[in-house]
């Protein structure tokens, strides 16, 4: 009989003794390779362990609740066939939830990278309750035991509502607490009443995110700044290195993002407060001296936000590279929380879609992020006549807490002069 194999806890970044919030096996489950055995919770994002090989899991070496690192074990699986259908734990990440579960508030799902304070991954309890990393610090900041709390939330997971709710007294619901917010529910409708109807579930990357962006627009002054860019001479050079790039021995593509993201480190150099974060007191501002900036991927389960770390530190060609990789990953849902967290500054493009101008929600705790849409061909007045140029839109959104509009229109007209001339990516 093959020996089992032992499968530890992976590479899960800078975390240590992170909360096991679902198993999803049992001995004598068949499992395929990447089936999820556990789910952790730290306080960047929710993580699935994933099944390195087919097999049987033999043993369930961890419980729920229970606090694991890297290279702790989690089950024994003897290799062999998988099972020839979906295990109940990839069913259960998909149900919808009950019509009696309340519209999540801001706080109710973990956030994904750069959402919360390092020592929320600190429990109030070890594993009888099913509650997120920010409704732990909050209960142990509010001295409230969580194992009295009834959790309205999806498996009855508490929610901060909840946590309210029952500071309020016994007659208090999450419902009403949210409404006392001044931000009231939308009524329910039988929409089946109209016409005929589907219920498709929400994917896991867009039920994490959803309450995250939630957030970020609720807590955030968000103003946009628009700006364009004649990039006529830089796309003709980008042209030029994409055609070497194919014909390289590894092809690989040079898009404008590369060039972006170099305009973008350049200009963030020269205006340092757009390169922070408000402190936790929101009394002073954190500058960060690095530069890693988030690149908003478009996958078929929604979107995310992979980190290029050190981009002051590479080369339009060197990024481009590592641009393919990430979008490759993203789209195999092969991203740690590790590649997601600690983003200074992020780009979403719609280049490849469409679109005139857009408002990116800021990914907190970031102050800014940039938008841009595709580039268009417009006729210029050089003094004698009209002459064609490519010109790309660019929307800058920010914490206007932070950032003041001057800045931002300063911001954006430096980082449309780099783009305008692609020498200046250099200075």
């Amino acid at each position: 009989m093959t020996a089992a194999t032992e499968v530890p806890v992976p590479d899960i970044g800078d975390f240590s003794d992170v909360p096991i919030i679902e198993i999803h096996v049992s001995t004598g489950d068949r499992v395929n390779a990447e089936d999820p055995l556990v789910t952790l919770e730290s306080d960047k994002a929710t993580m699935d362990v994933p099944a390195p090989l087919d097999g049987e899991v033999v043993e369930v070496l961890v419980s729920e609740g229970d606090r694991v690192s890297e290279g702790t074990p989690i089950v024994k699986i003897e290799p062999g066939e998988g099972t020839l259908t979906s295990p109940p734990s990839l069913l259960s990440q998909h149900e919808p939830e009950p019509e009696s579960t309340p519209t999540p508030s801001p706080a109710t799902a973990p956030a994904p990278a750069t959402a919360a304070a390092p020592d929320a991954v600190q429990g109030a309890g070890p594993g009888d309750v099913h509650a997120g990393p920010g409704v732990r610090r909050a209960a142990r900041e509010l001295d409230v035991d969580l194992s009295t709390v009834t959790g309205t939330g999806p498996k009855g997971r508490i929610t901060k509502d909840d946590l309210i709710a029952a500071l309020s007294g016994p007659g208090a619901s999450a419902g009403a607490v949210a409404a006392g917010t001044g931000i009231p529910e939308i009524p329910a409708q039988d929409f089946a009443q109209f016409g005929p109807v589907q219920t498709l579930p929400l994917s896991r990357i867009k039920r994490l995110s959803g309450p995250f962006l939630h957030r970020s627009w609720l807590n955030l002054p968000h103003v946009t700044h628009h700006d364009e860019a004649d990039i006529t001479d830089l796309e003709a050079y980008r042209k030029q290195l994409d055609t070497d790039g194919k014909a390289a021995p590894e092809p690989y593509r040079v898009t404008l993002l590369a060039f972006l993201v170099k305009a973008a480190v350049a200009t963030l150099k020269e205006f340092p407060e757009v390169n922070s974060s408000l402190s936790p007191d929101k009394d002073a501002l954190i500058v960060k001296d690095y530069y890693h900036i988030g690149i908003a991927v478009d996958t078929p389960d929604g979107l995310v936000v992979p980190v290029v770390r050190d981009a002051d530190r590479k080369g339009v060609l060197e990024l481009s590279r590592e641009f393919g990789s990430i979008s490759s990953r993203a789209r195999d849902g092969k991203l740690s929380p590790t590649d997601m967290s600690g983003g200074t500054f992020t780009i979403s493009s719609l280049g490849g879609i469409g679109g005139t101008a857009f408002t990116p929600i800021v990914n907190a705790p970031e102050v800014a992020i940039l938008g841009v849409v595709r580039s268009r061909t417009v006729p210029v007045w050089n003094g004698a006549e009209f002459i064609p140029r490519l010109v790309l839109p660019i929307s800058l959104s920010y914490d206007h807490r932070v950032i003041d509009g001057a800045l931002a229109a300063r911001f954006s007209r430096k980082l449309c002069q780099r783009l305008e001339d692609v020498r200046r990516l250099i200075l």
